[in-house]
């Protein structure tokens, strides 16, 4: 009886695998679904947002264009999602002279942020959100190592928490003795702690309060 009661083992790692398992799928499914819905909400919204600011965007693409004597975009590399490189688009703001000084329409189109609205073509194509880190040259977010480098998982947006709080940036860099080393030491590493604790905490309805506060703040600053 002894050797019979031996031979007879339960295999409870066996019993237990199918809730292993839905731990495992559960999370990831999430995960995807969060990212279909904040992909819809993308691609519904840029149409809407480029069908309805298509006057401000022929009008302000037109401006720039003769007050930069240029075709008045500007295209240039960025990081995006996954640390790989795409082509952001703007409004041209700055002439091509030896200059290269921001053009008086340009300074205008920069503080109300309209030279950012070709972006949403960017979205409308997947390679921005309309929530999520700002796109910086290389050199920043594709250079992030361990845990820093979850914020390359998202797709970079045209506004976030971080944006909204260092929307006079270039304000404040004009301040101090030298701008570059104070973006790099305080600006830049406030940004991706704060992108970072977005890439952990979004959902839909945050997207949305940044949106609002983005639009709303805005004009009411």
């Amino acid at each position: 009886m002894l050797i019979l009661f031996n031979t007879q083992k339960h295999d409870y790692g066996r019993l237990l695998r199918p809730f292993t398992i839905v731990r495992v799928i559960l999370p990831i499914k999430n995960k995807y679904y969060k990212q279909m819905k904040k992909r819809i909400f993308d691609i519904f919204f840029s149409i809407f947002a480029i069908a309805f600011l298509s006057w401000l965007l022929i009008i302000s693409w037109l401006m720039a264009a003769i007050d930069t004597a240029s075709l008045g975009v500007f295209i240039q590399t960025r990081i995006g999602q996954y640390g790989k490189t795409f082509k952001i688009i703007k409004l041209k703001t700055i002439h091509d002279d030896a200059t290269k000084s921001i053009s008086k329409i340009g300074n205008f189109l920069r503080k109300s942020k309209i030279d950012e609205l070709p972006q949403l073509f960017n979205i409308l194509f997947g390679q921005m959100s309309f929530v999520g880190y700002r796109p910086d040259i290389p050199g920043y977010y594709d250079l992030l190592s361990g845990n820093d480098r979850k914020i390359l998982l998202q797709k970079p947006g045209l506004t976030s928490w971080a944006s909204i709080k260092y929307a006079n940036e270039e304000e404040v860099l004009s301040k101090v003795k030298n701008p570059l080393e104070y973006n790099n030491q305080i600006i830049f590493p406030d940004k991706v702690k704060m992108n970072l604790q977005y890439f952990e905490t979004h959902t839909l309805r945050i997207d949305l309060q940044i949106i609002f506060k983005t639009v709303f703040g805005k004009w009411k600053n």
